[in-house]
């Protein structure tokens, strides 16, 4: 039987295997839909608070409304008591709650630093991080206001007032994520993982389906069964990619820096090693539908070992060192490196390599395993 033979065969067997086609086809599009869904807005606005104003001066008031105007926070309720605001947050109806302390206008023309604090759930980092910073831009802007009107007391020219009324000056550009936002940070490292799971279970479900059945794949070598499907499901996707790292990405406005001949020779190895795990996953379970639960089970521990979600360096060695064997790993590094930060081929020439060993490595082992299963068959 040819080569082309195969590959024939291996297509029609693919698309006549609906679990297959639901996997590559409805998982891939449908997670490209349904994961960015929760970073659309980039990160939250418009979180609701109270403040509890112990001062009740003119200046306590205009700080409520600087609050108010800030695009981070809503105020919807302004209150007397800490206890009142405390069970009012409690209650769930507030994220957070600001109290403006008593003398809060004295302290503040006396040149001390009145104190102003916050409470809210920390837990909800980003619902938190994002008080925190409405909450800051609005009490440095009447800081600020403050120690200019000073100097202008002081008898400082009103351009030399606006320009020291602090002592530094700073000029923030983001490089690698100029929306300063999650989608950009998270969602392109997914896709990687997302790519790789779905093509380990194509694989290994087209394993598990013909196992116990007769077919063309009884009739061939594992190393050419091999070399055919790895071929046949790298070109599906490699399809898929380009919808992923191109139309997704230009929907969502995501970064683009590498070029298609760099994107196609660097994913090609991450294909490759992946369509091998699936292949020795399949061959190894002693039923198809395994296959799905070992995958499903190792997504969160696969993307968390990665790196950008959580610092390697805070990150067990032993945990660092198994995550290697996975070729999701390296290719989130190299990709994130090529694709967002513009990097030149030699800067991510450590993690292609690491990808060419293991297709060399997961080739052996799921030519061995294969090898095995067909031996107790026949």
């Amino acid at each position: 039987m040819s080569f082309w033979t195969l590959i024939k065969l291996e297509f029609k067997a693919i698309f006549a295997n609906p679990v297959v086609v639901l996997t590559v086809f409805g998982g891939v599009v449908f997670y490209s839909l349904l994961y960015p869904l929760p970073y659309q807005q980039q990160t939250p606005q418009q979180q609701k608070i109270a403040i509890v104003n112990l001062d009740q001066t003119a200046t306590s008031y205009r700080l409520e409304r600087m609050v108010d105007a800030t695009p981070q926070v809503q105020v919807i309720k302004r209150m007397h008591s800490i206890a009142r605001a405390k069970q009012s947050f409690l209650d769930g109806e507030i994220s957070g709650l600001l109290v403006i302390p008593k003398d809060f206008y004295k302290h503040l023309m006396l040149g001390s630093s009145p104190t102003l604090s916050y409470a809210g759930d920390a837990s909800y980092f980003l619902v938190y991080g994002t008080v925190v910073e409405g909450l800051a831009k609005a009490g440095g802007t009447l800081a600020a206001q403050a120690k200019v009107t000073r100097l202008l007391n002081d008898g400082v020219p009103l351009e030399r007032a606006s320009q020291q009324y602090t002592p530094t000056t700073l000029n923030l550009k983001p490089t690698f994520n100029p929306q300063m936002g999650y989608l950009d940070y998270v969602v392109p490292a997914v896709f990687v993982l997302i790519l790789q799971q779905t093509l380990v279970m194509a694989t290994g479900l087209m394993v598990g389906t013909q196992r116990n059945n007769d077919g063309y794949w009884r009739n061939t070598s594992p190393i050419r069964l091999m070399a055919v499907r790895s071929f046949v499901f790298v070109c599906i996707y490699y399809v898929l990619a380009m919808f992923y790292f191109g139309s997704r990405f230009a929907a969502l406005d995501v970064n683009r820096l590498a070029s298609i001949s760099e994107l196609i020779t660097f994913i090609f190895p991450f294909f490759l090693a992946s369509s091998f795990i699936g292949i020795w996953l399949g061959a190894l379970t002693p039923r198809r539908e395994l296959v799905t639960v070992v995958v499903l089970v190792s997504s969160m521990p696969l993307i968390f070992s990665a790196g950008f979600i959580w610092p390697v360096e805070s990150i067990p060695n032993f945990i660092v060192i198994a995550s290697q064997f996975f070729p999701s790993t390296s290719a989130i590094t190299g990709l994130l490196r090529l694709n967002q930060m513009g990097s030149e081929w030699r800067q991510i020439a450590l993690p292609y390599i690491i990808l060419w060993t293991l297709v060399i490595f997961w080739g052996i082992l799921a030519y061995l395993r294969l090898k095995r299963q067909f031996r107790s068959v026949h």
